[in-house]
């Protein structure tokens, strides 16, 4: 074999990082757009890249991109070739203690934008090496085949295949409006509020419609209905606020509204486990970016944002 020629035959590793990117959108548009590139850029790095390797990667229709049988082999080689840069560039940061490269980290709506953003945005302050990108979502991505580093997640049921550490305790309560309360009564019991308009908010991993809480008798679960959904907390958070109906919410996100009056929390025998968790694929050793980015996180919430408050049983 004439080595001078398989060296200059070497793919690109810009033009892998494209490829990877295309095969997991399944989109030369898509792909361009979180390059922040032309479709004209992705089709010629694609070309580039076929050429090189000498095989044909993609087929190619009007509406949709499907991977070749010999892409999915070059796609699973990629996917080992950065993970391997990535190992390399982790050895030398934690030398230097210097966490840097690219981030791709995930959170859900709300967590994402109240707590998750803002933290992030001290992080990339403190270490301006790393490259962060933050995306946000309404249900449950496949961190190893969507290609992402971390997610910080709120709840305690995670897969058995994944890596979790505790960020901070948290957990959802119940709540309405004075104005609510005054118009339809407190419910004083878990069942009672089958018979109320409750505000459901439709999230990652939990079935609509469904409250299952903790409470004096161990987990109870009730059906609830109303006239309002959504997939947003905060517009939710909201409808309870303008006295709507019953919101089941993180402590996080109604404790200033608990404490001005605007939201009154009832039933305190009850709350749902709610804890904020970083969840991810390798052991944090693996991982210098990843491991400093946890520890940020866990101690930014440990400042920011108390405890749950427990609520004592009388004697």
């Amino acid at each position: 074999m004439d080595k001078t020629r398989f060296v200059n035959n070497l793919p690109n590793l810009e033009d892998l990082r494209v490829f990877v990117i295309v095969a997991r959108r399944s989109s030369f548009a898509a792909a361009a757009s979180e390059l922040g590139v032309s479709p004209a850029y992705v089709s010629k790095r694609i070309q580039l890249l076929e050429h090189n390797i000498g095989v044909r990667l993609l087929h190619r229709t009007t509406r949709r991109v499907a991977v070749t049988d010999d892409g999915e082999r070059v796609y699973r080689w990629a996917l080992h070739i950065f993970d391997a840069v990535e190992q390399m560039s982790d050895e030398v940061s934690a030398l230097h203690q210097e966490p840097r490269g690219q981030l791709q980290i995930i959170s859900s709506f709300g967590l994402g934008r109240r707590h998750v953003g803002p933290a992030l945005s001290e992080l990339s302050q403190r270490y301006p090496a790393l490259d962060i990108r933050f995306d946000m979502f309404d249900r449950l991505v496949d961190l190893i085949e969507e290609g992402f580093d971390l997610d910080i997640r709120i709840g305690d049921n995670i897969a058995p295949n994944l890596i979790a550490k505790l960020l901070a305790n948290n957990a959802r309560v119940l709540c309405a409006s004075p104005e609510y309360l005054q118009r339809h009564g407190e419910p004083r019991t878990l069942a009672e509020l089958a018979g109320h308009e409750c505000l459901v908010i439709k999230e990652r991993d939990h079935p609509f419609g469904l409250w299952r809480l903790q409470g004096p008798e161990g987990e109870e679960s009730v059906k609830v209905t109303g006239a309002l959904s959504a997939n947003h907390g905060e517009v939710v958070h909201q409808w309870a606020i303008d006295g709507r109906g019953i919101l089941l919410r993180s402590h996080w996100d109604v404790r200033e509204s608990l404490e001005s009056g605007k939201l009154v929390h009832i039933l305190q025998d009850y709350r749902q486990q709610a804890n904020i968790w970083a969840v991810y694929t390798a052991p944090l050793a693996n991982s210098a970016k990843i491991r400093v980015t946890v520890e940020f996180l866990r101690q930014y919430f440990s400042e920011r944002h108390p405890a749950t408050p427990q609520r004592q049983k009388e004697s």
